[in-house]
């Protein structure tokens, strides 16, 4: 393991060496499940995965010589964007994934093919980024799993996802762009602040001069926030994430609201691509 105690020490020494992608940065906010989602990415072939991370933070031995760590709080004001521009900044045209721990990274045949390989075919279709949509997972009991996380019992919905046309300042709609809703965020809105319920998130994407990553998982280049390009469909990919569960169930004014996440269109989640491919959580575009 490659450690860099500080943001600014991994800035000058180290991400100047990821000169290959796809890089996946994983930002750790807790400890839970952040083996599981080393392992996850491991597997699904980034060429380096750097975990941001605090340092009393434990990870597993098999993981943690496969991954560059970085010393970091999340808890910081802007602590993503912060990062994510950083690492953009000092690194050159590679491609990009971020997300937190307890997220797994889902796209189309992802058992038998690679994320280098979904981006090989993302590039012939001349697109720049990936879409991916936050799918909330959670345990089906409460009780026992007091956290809401339980990777071997874990539940989303299969329906209830849907978007609203994106707009300007001047009330227009922008092209090709909408807000998506759904899972957790959706059915307890009432606990979560309005900024935060989309759950489309540009989390795979090309690194080019100027581009700046913002706070609501946007980018200043209007290309970049499109959900597919002009002419058909494109490739989308899902983070099925424990991370608004734990959330819900962290926060003093929601916990004693919610005794449990299950309701009639809950379902058990598989691990498996063909799952959210079937329920229309992802879409294959025209990779086959």
């Amino acid at each position: 393991m490659i450690h860099h105690d500080t943001l600014q020490a991994f800035i000058a020494d180290g991400a100047p060496l990821l000169k290959k992608g796809p890089i996946a940065l994983i930002f750790a906010e807790d400890e839970v499940e952040l083996d599981a989602t080393i392992r996850h990415h491991l597997g699904a072939g980034f060429k380096h995965v750097v975990v941001f991370a605090m340092p009393e933070f434990e990870v597993a031995d098999d993981v943690a010589k496969n991954i560059v760590r970085v010393s970091y709080n999340m808890l910081a004001t802007a602590a993503l964007e912060t990062a994510v521009n950083a690492v953009m900044a000092a690194t050159g045209d590679i491609w990009i994934y971020y997300c937190f721990n307890a997220e797994f990274l889902f796209f189309p045949f992802i058992e038998h093919r690679t994320v280098g390989e979904m981006i090989a075919f993302n590039v012939e279709e001349r697109r720049d980024t990936i879409l991916s949509y936050v799918v909330d997972l959670y345990t089906g009991d409460l009780w026992q799993n007091t956290n809401a996380v339980n990777i071997d019992d874990a539940h989303l919905d299969k329906t209830g996802y849907y978007a609203l046309a994106r707009k300007d300042r001047w009330n227009n709609d922008l092209d090709r762009q909408l807000d998506f809703f759904g899972g957790l965020r959706w059915r307890f809105e009432e606990h979560i602040p309005a900024p935060r319920r989309r759950i489309d998130r540009v989390a795979i994407f090309r690194n080019q001069p100027g581009l700046v990553f913002n706070s609501d998982h946007t980018f200043n280049e209007p290309e970049y926030n499109t959900y597919a390009c002009p002419w058909h469909n494109n490739i989308t990919a899902a983070i099925c994430s424990f991370r608004t569960a734990k959330a819900l169930k962290r926060n003093p004014g929601s916990t004693f609201e919610i005794d449990t996440f299950k309701w009639h269109n809950s379902t058990q989640f598989e691990w498996h691509s063909q799952q959210l491919l079937d329920l229309g959580l992802i879409e294959p575009g025209q990779w086959f």
